[in-house]
């Protein structure tokens, strides 16, 4: 979005307001008792609230009524087991943003092909890319409309997201092949039919020089300060300056995500990947005073690889993707897919020699090639033979039929998956 300097300093003040307002609305909560905590109650206090502090008049009341109800919504999560308990939101660790809940007070018209405007109520007209198609003006109508919108500000700035109501036909089943995924560091998704897709580093070699190089100069004037002292204006910018360059790197690995999943859903019918518990991949090995870890640093550099891959996003892009294009996704174990041969089928102990080696040792079989493309046929593999439903423990999904106790379920061999 193209914000000026007054409007900036607006969108600003709602996104602080908003973020007083989910704080009043948590300590309210934790204040009553259960049988007050009532939508209707809450209302009453946000209003009141509105009344009470002036800087909550800056946003709008729509705004005001979203906060609440994604705040009713959170706990909501938490109770179902979606999500953790709310909490309170920092100035510095959350994310700015302002919620516009209702689509007719955008106004949203088309300037030219690159440009739009839109209009964010209590902060301005003001104009933004025009990178998707959006149904406003003679393209809109009560079946293709926009019923509100997001601004989010991040290091680069602030940005609107636009919510769309939609009727899409549902699209045919798609015909196209099965496809197992093996993800991984060095290869970031290798498929089963050989194809593999990987990308270089986020930044260009100047802008790692001067990340690193800022860095260096944030920590020099950090050592300098004295404790207790305010943080300086220029080690503020220099933090900015920090954080502008990681979310550009974010920028390009969401677009990186989006091409890559997208090409995969318009191609197969059928992905196949491995059930993940990566929040146990990415522990550190530092352990504890009484029984230290072992090859802490190495680990540590593991995880932020790990992390940095982003697979649980990877796979949340393709579930709703394969969906989009009529195809399927499908979740199987993961243990022992990169051991396995997927010639044989044999796990023979030593059979990886490395990274992008695989060499079977069952000395009736003898195959080699890469480690990451056995490893998706095994994805595959363990598909067709029907480990397709997989909970968050990483086995096999036993199903049994109503009112029949666990036990009977066992002796009659009750196994649909």
């Amino acid at each position: 979005m193209a914000l000026s300097p007054a409007c900036e300093l607006r969108a600003d003040d709602q996104a602080h307001a908003a973020r007083t307002m989910w704080n009043l609305l948590h300590a309210w909560w934790q204040m009553m008792p259960k049988e007050k905590r009532t939508l209707a109650n809450a209302d009453a206090a946000i209003r009141q609230a509105r009344k009470d502090i002036d800087f909550l008049g800056v946003l709008p009341a729509q705004a005001a009524q979203a906060v609440l109800k994604t705040y009713f919504q959170a706990w909501r999560n938490c109770w179902e087991g979606r999500a953790g308990a709310p909490n309170f939101k920092g100035r510095f660790r959350s994310v700015m943003s302002v919620d516009i809940p209702q689509g007719r007070d955008l106004n949203v018209v088309r300037v030219h092909r690159r440009w739009g405007m839109v209009n964010i109520p209590k902060v301005g007209r003001v104009r933004f890319r025009w990178t998707r198609d959006l149904p406003a003006g003679k393209r809109a109508g009560a079946e293709n409309r926009i019923t509100g919108a997001r601004l989010v500000k991040d290091a680069l700035g602030w940005h609107i997201a636009f919510r769309v109501q939609t009727l899409e036909v549902r699209p045919e089943p798609h015909q196209g092949p099965d496809v197992g995924i093996d993800v991984g560091v060095t290869v970031p998704l290798a498929l089963s039919d050989g194809a593999t897709y990987g990308h270089g580093g986020w930044l260009t070699e100047q802008e790692q020089a001067r990340l690193l190089w800022l860095e260096q100069r944030a920590a020099r004037r950090k050592r300098y300060r004295r404790p207790g002292e305010r943080t300086s204006r220029r080690l503020h910018r220099t933090y900015d300056q920090i954080a502008g360059l990681r979310a550009k790197a974010k920028r390009r690995a969401l677009d990186w995500q989006h091409q890559t999943t997208t090409a995969i859903a318009r191609q197969y019918g059928t992905v196949v990947v491995e059930a993940l518990i990566i929040t146990n991949m990415v522990k550190s090995a530092r352990g504890t005073i009484e029984v230290p870890g072992k090859n802490v640093a190495q680990k540590t550099g593991l995880n932020r690889s790990i992390s940095g891959q982003a697979w649980g996003r990877t796979v949340t892009m393709l579930t709703y993707k394969t969906t989009r294009y009529g195809g399927t996704l499908h979740k199987v174990p993961a243990p022992g897919t990169s051991r396995r041969c997927s010639v044989c089928g044999f796990t023979t102990p030593g059979s990886r020699e490395s990274q992008a080696v695989f060499v079977c040792k069952n000395p009736d079989c003898g195959w080699s090639g890469n480690a990451d493309h056995n490893a998706a046929r095994n994805v595959l593999h363990l598909y067709w033979m029907g480990f397709a439903l997989v909970p968050a423990a990483g086995r096999a999904v036993v199903r049994r039929a109503k009112r029949v106790k666990p036990a009977a379920a066992r002796q009659a061999g009750i196994s649909l998956h």
